[in-house]
């Protein structure tokens, strides 16, 4: 069997790093290239040392490094993410975006490239994630009168855009159930005198401090009772985990737009 030639964005970081680590840990797959944004200091240095097992594999900025490749994989931001997509389109490679933050004008340019590559495009490639908006596609469905709806999600201080983009997906599919849409009933935080809560208004609070992973709650307010449905990210590890299952979905597809839903046979 072909081992996958993986691409990863972003190397050095923190992201990046676990993913090389998940890369390096698998049967099917292989390190192609590492990619850095051009003043960064690890250029030219061993991506397998980064996790303290050295393969010959040099960190670059140069983008004709994925022409030797057959997925990327991409946690940068979004600016990044479409120059790469581009790149990815010039040589034909697959590309795993778990980057967020992206406008209607980069989520447009990716559903594009779609037409010509493979991509999964997904707020969050961890599995569990994964389960939680299907057990909240149900719970929302149940839970459809009498329950206000509030979205709480914690990340580590580095974290630049709020809410999370999982947040907003949660928010989205239990919108979607619900047979409403975010556009209408989304509050992004409260502040002074806001009356009282209307009933189907979909609230959103972000926290961000310390090294935190990745924590996020959708809480179904009730009368004498309250449902929570939380997943909770000890580390990085699932999000690569599940990028390198995601690559493994893409294997041998000319085009096409997926998210994990596709991937897990969750539709």
């Amino acid at each position: 069997m072909d081992k996958i030639r993986y691409a990863i964005a972003g190397s050095a970081g923190r992201m990046g790093r676990m993913l090389i680590e998940a890369v390096l840990q698998s049967d099917d797959g292989v390190l192609a290239a590492a990619l850095e944004h051009a003043d960064s200091p690890f250029i030219g240095k061993d991506a397998g040392e980064l996790v303290g097992s050295a393969n010959g594999v040099k960190i670059t900025a140069d983008l004709a490094a994925l022409a030797d490749c057959d997925v990327l994989i991409d946690f940068t931001r979004p600016e990044g993410t479409l120059d790469h997509l581009q790149a990815c389109l010039q040589h034909k490679a697959g590309i795993i975006i778990g980057t967020t933050g992206f406008d209607a004008a980069g989520k447009a340019a990716i559903e594009a490239a779609a037409t010509s590559i493979p991509v999964v495009f997904a707020p969050n490639m961890a599995v569990g994630v994964n389960a939680v908006f299907k057990l909240l596609d149900v719970a929302a469905r149940i839970l459809n009168e009498g329950y206000d709806i509030e979205v709480i999600e914690a990340h580590h201080r580095h974290k630049v855009d709020a809410p999370s983009g999982t947040a907003l997906r949660m928010g989205e599919v239990v919108a979607k159930a619900l047979g409403r849409t975010l556009e209408e009933d989304a509050i992004y935080g409260r502040e002074g005198h806001t009356g009282e809560r209307p009933a189907s208004q979909i609230g959103f609070s972000t926290i961000r401090g310390g090294d935190i992973v990745g924590d996020h709650t959708v809480l179904f307010a009730g009368l004498g009772e309250r449902i929570e449905i939380t997943h909770k990210s000890a580390s990085r590890m699932p999000y690569a985990s599940g990028s390198l299952r995601a690559a493994r979905f893409l294997k041998g597809k000319q085009s096409g737009l997926f998210d994990m839903q596709d991937v897990l046979g969750l539709r």
